[in-house]
């Protein structure tokens, strides 16, 4: 460092260093955390899942989701020394009351994030990529997450439909991929039109913060805020007309958006 330079230089100077200085130990931190949580995690899968369903007496696919909860859970203590965790507005969500959850998608770990929600019993609906991984696949089978890409409009609804009558909550990136750009994209009409046929609420969801830890593109984790925001739930009765769920998207991507800005607004005060 120039000690010939002005003081605001130097005192810029040396919180440059210092971050790059926390970037190096996050990840020097984070990386083989997550993966001896990961090995962890394989090794005594088959006798946690065995126990589970011999003493908890729980379906399959609902033990499978709690302890793919859990693995969360596990990941934000992990992630907490350089990351703060925020929730908001979880006192809105009816914990064992079956609902759409629909959340705009930033990165990665967003679905990591979702052991932010009070419950466990989340059924995630994504594209066909994560079944064609056999590390992933045989875990999101056993869950009965949803390929949504991969399937009929009509196998998807008779899915989520079970899934509700089971008292579960079924999960919806929109947008269908990740945001390159930090803004909301077109967002898809599938949660929409199946939260107006199986006549159940929807929740969304509003995640900030992730494309600062690790945005599309990016090898390494950074020191960030991650805020998850539930919003007021949506009411059905009112988009039951043959194009409800079309107005039901655009009105739920204004309350996202708003959302995600005053959101953003408050990050920068």
């Amino acid at each position: 460092m120039n000690r010939n330079a002005d003081p605001q230089t130097r005192v810029r100077g040396w919180r440059r260093f210092k971050d790059a200085g926390v970037v190096v130990l996050m990840n020097l931190w984070c990386y083989p955390a997550l993966i001896l949580w990961t090995l962890l995690g394989l090794v005594l899968f088959p006798v946690v899942f065995g126990l589970g369903l011999v003493f908890l007496r729980m379906p399959a696919d609902r033990l499978m989701r709690l302890l793919v909860w859990i693995y969360g859970r596990g990941w934000v203590v992990l992630m907490s020394p350089f990351v703060r965790f925020r929730r908001e507005g979880m006192g809105l969500i009816e914990v064992g009351k079956p609902c759409v959850f629909v959340v705009n998608h930033l990165s990665f770990f967003d679905t990591y994030c979702m052991a932010l929600l009070p419950g466990y019993d989340i059924t995630f609906a994504v594209r066909s990529w994560p079944f064609k991984m056999f590390w992933y696949s045989i875990f999101m089978r056993l869950a009965r997450y949803l390929d949504v890409e991969g399937s009929s409009w009509q196998e998807t609804l008779s899915n989520c439909q079970s899934t509700f009558a089971a008292g579960g909550t079924v999960l919806f990136f929109p947008e269908g991929h990740r945001s390159r750009d930090g803004e909301l994209q077109r967002f898809y009409t599938g949660a929409f039109k199946v939260a107006v046929a199986a006549q159940v609420p929807l929740v969304p969801l509003c995640i900030e913060g992730t494309d600062h830890l690790l945005p599309p593109g990016r090898k390494w984790f950074r020191p960030c805020t991650i805020r998850l925001r539930a919003l007021e739930p949506i009411r059905i009765r009112d988009y039951s007309d043959t194009d409800g769920h079309i107005l039901l998207r655009k009105q739920v991507k204004e309350h996202i958006a708003a959302a995600l800005a005053s959101m953003r607004t408050q990050n920068s005060q």
